[in-house]
């Protein structure tokens, strides 16, 4: 066992998969005020438990019946301080698996998201990776910026949330988890991961919802995350950018 201290969280490693054992999958979500959508979401990922996966919901202070929702529903219920690097990190700390899968409440996994992470990973041997996007509107703009986040993830070896990351456990450990920020989380971390390695990027695509675009317009949002993104890369503090985003 391993303890690392930092960043307000305690991380705790288990290493205790044999190199022959087969792989568990944690997938961790960082949830708040979700109690409407989220058993629909939780639902078809039921059947994955009996595939060596955990499934790990983290609370950030819901005030509706998120927790009463997903407790059912899940192997491990956590409560952690609000703020998704706060609290995957708290989901990652109470996990077994020797694959860390983070996912967004309104993100949908392909039914074969096992198989692929696992087999490719060990096969191209990559440390971690990133799943391809679809997002859920019909409108034709959205399969243009789908084709530019996957060509632009690619490209850069940059992953975002929305895009289900993956990563070992013991490399997400050696790299301190997520860095403790308000926003960008994920840029930061896959900044760090491809010091190591460029990302598996898994062509098989995850379906994202695309409600933030149709409720604040497809292009004030494209400008708007181009905006958020340039100044985070020229320094801008991510608790400043955190302000502006929608």
């Amino acid at each position: 066992m391993v303890v690392l201290q930092g960043r307000e969280v305690v991380v705790v490693v288990r290493l205790g998969t044999e190199q022959n054992s087969p792989e568990v999958i944690s997938i961790i979500i960082p949830v708040i005020n979700e109690a409407e959508s989220l058993e629909q979401f939780l639902v078809p990922l039921q059947s994955f438990r009996s595939k060596q996966c955990e499934i790990i919901v983290v609370d950030g202070g819901s005030t509706d019946q998120t927790c009463n929702v997903a407790d059912k529903l899940c192997d491990h219920l956590l409560v952690s301080e609000a703020g998704r690097a706060k609290q995957m990190n708290k989901g990652a700390a109470c996990a077994s698996g020797s694959v860390f899968l983070f996912l967004h409440a309104d993100t949908i996994l392909p039914t074969n998201f096992f198989e692929l992470i696992t087999r490719q990973m060990q096969h191209k041997n990559k440390p971690w990776g990133r799943f391809d996007v679809s997002l859920s509107g019909s409108e034709l703009m959205f399969r243009i910026i789908e084709k530019m986040m996957n060509f632009r993830s690619c490209f850069t070896g940059i992953a975002t949330g929305d895009q289900a990351m993956f990563v070992r456990r013991e490399v997400f450990v050696k790299l301190g988890g997520f860095p403790d920020i308000s926003l960008m989380e994920d840029v930061a971390l896959s900044k760090m991961l491809k010091k190591i390695d460029l990302p598996l990027c898994i062509s098989t695509r995850v379906i994202t919802s695309s409600r933030r675009w149709e409720k604040y317009g497809i292009w004030r949002t494209i400008i708007l995350m181009w905006q958020l993104r340039l100044a985070y890369f020229l320094g801008s503090s991510p608790d400043e950018l955190k302000k502006r985003y929608l």
